[in-house]
């Protein structure tokens, strides 16, 4: 389980992949499908989110950025 770093409520739309990018914003990319090219990403909300390191930052089901632990196996 991961712990809620910020509170954001982005609604995901299919067909696209969602991260945090390396500047700390939400961003996303269109998922290459059947043989179609991927889309170029694009920055849907600005954070300016500083990354902690040792921990997976992500968009949880909620729509909102946690983070959860790495282990380093």
């Amino acid at each position: 389980m991961g712990e809620k770093v910020e509170k954001v409520g982005i609604a995901r739309e299919a067909g696209f992949l969602y991260y945090i990018d390396k500047k700390g914003d939400v961003s996303r990319a269109k998922m290459a499908r059947g043989g179609k090219k991927g889309g170029k990403p694009q920055s849907i909300h600005k954070l300016g989110l500083k990354k902690e390191s040792g921990y997976l930052y992500y968009l949880d089901k909620k729509g909102d950025v946690s983070r959860a632990k790495m282990v380093n196996a």
